[in-house]
């Protein structure tokens, strides 16, 4: 099929022309200095690594708070935030803003797609095609992320912007995840080839691979595990919907003799951080901004739990109206104007603090393979290397050991559930218990109450990760998560379903319209915040 050129206008004001200049330059540079190439790859590899959670650009993390931050982490029930933006109307109580809902979609071409074809440029795939796997790995893995926040997305006809067409077609939503596992079948078979060769690089990889560089001598066996962890996560995925794909792509993941998944925290995926002005966005929006609180939700969970990662996670709300207790802010509340801002942030300032600016984004970690796995075993896929309940306390005991705490009587807990969630300085904003949910592992309970246990354990193990909590939390229903207080959509989204998907780019509609519109036709409704997308079926049965 032909591919065609990615051309939305904000890419092409000043970005198209900067791409094309700039390919042809380090093309020249590849064939006329290895040193240069290597500078030239080693940039551009990094810019897509730190595009998936986009801190690329340094100094102000902006572009994170409207890709991630006031969307996905907290409509999955992490973050909340204290700030009145737009005068009270905006993407927290579903008043959904277009300006804000555009930036997840532009990070994904600009600092994903666009980098990943300057490598191929500078001919990468054909002369060095370990490196070229990996940066189809993290193409998928920034990629899928777009794809789960609007559900049809431009892919497979997304090519070299050489050929002047002027409309880019949308694939649904399916078609996007057929071409993820085909991008990942290439990408793991060339990692594996190039493995087996026993060949070296002829420049010193380690100084580009912000993720792995430091576990020099395993560093590509790493990524083979992730991409193979990769996989099974977006298998599991597709289990309610197209159950055979889910469990063909589940177990050629979990097939040993493809590599392996991640099994320990040595192999978390983490975007080590820069030197320079390069900083954790979530981090300086928490520190330096105070712009983002914790969400009521995890807070609820963690303190019902007794969850002893909470003091990792999380600093005491110093509220005179707290008591010194961990308070998160429920989602839609009417913030006013700063009186929460003493509630729990994110953890940068209690007894050791867990998070500074420097500290490396997680993209996945290896609790939540052992829970994908879980999942995997509980719809009776092969290779699992395990059952449900083993795995699940797998994915615990693997989670505390990363957080440096002892699970021994968090595992053995079945009376303990999340607590109710109070808020002192507004009654209105009070709510019941949100599930009766516990942590000890029922071998007699049905698969659906497995299932919650499974997800609501994954969803507190991926904490700050909410683009991956909210995904999972559409699919599954799980956590069960407290509603937005105030609902702004005009009826468009449910309060009790909670907001499902972001509208599509309004700076698409302005510059490929006919595309845009036709996209919308592959969703199963309007193009609101309230239509599912493609894996999320309305049912919650396992």
């Amino acid at each position: 099929m032909k591919r065609i050129n990615f051309i939305s206008k904000y890419i092409l004001s000043g970005t198209l022309i900067l791409f094309a200049t700039s390919c042809k330059k380090n093309f020249e540079e590849y064939n006329t200095s290895n040193l240069a190439v290597d500078i030239n790859m080693e940039t551009t590899f990094k810019h897509i690594q730190m595009g998936v959670y986009n801190f690329s650009g340094g100094g102000d993390p902006n572009s994170y708070q409207l890709q991630q931050n006031l969307n996905s982490d907290c409509y999955s029930g992490y973050f909340m935030s204290q700030i009145n933006f737009a005068s009270g109307n905006n993407n927290l109580n579903y008043a959904l803003v277009s300006g804000w809902n555009t930036e997840p979609f532009k990070v994904g071409y600009l600092d994903i797609m666009r980098y990943v074809d300057i490598l191929k440029g500078q001919a990468v795939d054909t002369k060095y095609p370990g490196v070229w796997a990996i940066a189809q790995i993290l193409k998928v893995e920034g990629m899928h992320r777009v794809t789960d926040i609007y559900g049809p997305i431009p892919y497979s006809k997304v090519g070299p912007l050489t050929d002047g067409a002027t409309g880019v077609p949308y694939d649904s939503q399916k078609e996007v995840y057929n071409s993820f596992f085909a991008d990942l079948d290439a990408a793991t078979a060339a990692l594996k080839a190039f493995i087996a060769s026993g060949k070296s690089l002829p420049f010193d990889f380690s100084k580009m691979d912000l993720v792995y560089g430091s576990n020099k001598g395993t560093e590509f066996e790493n990524w083979l595990r992730f991409a193979n962890s990769l996989r099974l996560r977006l298998a599991i995925r597709t289990a309610k919907v197209d159950p055979a794909l889910a469990k063909l792509q589940g177990e050629k993941a979990l097939d040993p003799a493809n590599g392996g998944v991640i099994t320990d925290n040595n192999q978390i995926v983490k975007v080590s951080v820069p030197n320079g002005n390069f900083s954790n966005p979530l981090v300086f929006i928490s520190q330096t901004w105070a712009n983002i609180c914790i969400g009521a939700s995890i807070q609820t969970y963690m303190s019902g739990f007794n969850d002893p990662r909470i003091g990792k996670y999380m600093d005491k709300s110093t509220d005179a109206a707290s008591n010194g207790e961990y308070k998160g802010i429920r989602i839609g509340s009417d913030v006013g104007a700063f009186k929460y801002e003493k509630y729990s942030t994110l953890n940068f300032k209690d007894g050791t603090p867990s998070y500074t600016l420097k500290t490396a984004p997680v993209l996945m970690t290896a609790a939540e393979v052992y829970f994908l796995r879980s999942e995997a075993a509980l719809r009776g896929w092969s290779n699992t290397n395990g059952t449900a309940q083993a795995l699940y306390e797998q994915g615990i005991q693997t989670s505390f050991a990363q957080w440096g705490v002892s699970a021994s009587t968090y595992l053995a807990d079945a009376t303990s559930t999340p607590a109710a969630y109070v808020d002192p300085l507004n009654a209105a904003n009070n709510a019941p218990v949100p599930s009766t949910i516990t942590v000890k592992w029922d071998e007699g309970a049905g698969n659906e109450q497995k299932l919650e246990r499974i997800i609501t354990q994954k969803w507190i193990a991926n904490f700050p990760e909410g683009q991956e909590a909210w995904s999972e939390f559409r699919r599954t229903g799980y956590p069960k998560l407290l509603p937005v207080v105030k609902n702004n959509s005009g009826g468009s989204i449910s309060t009790t379903v909670q907001i499902r998907r972001l509208p599509f780019s309004q700076n698409e509609y302005s510059t490929n319209s006919t595309e845009v519109q036709k996209a919308v036709s592959l969703l199963s409704g309007p193009d609101n915040g309230g239509t599912r997308l493609w894996w999320d079926l309305d049912k919650t049965n396992f």
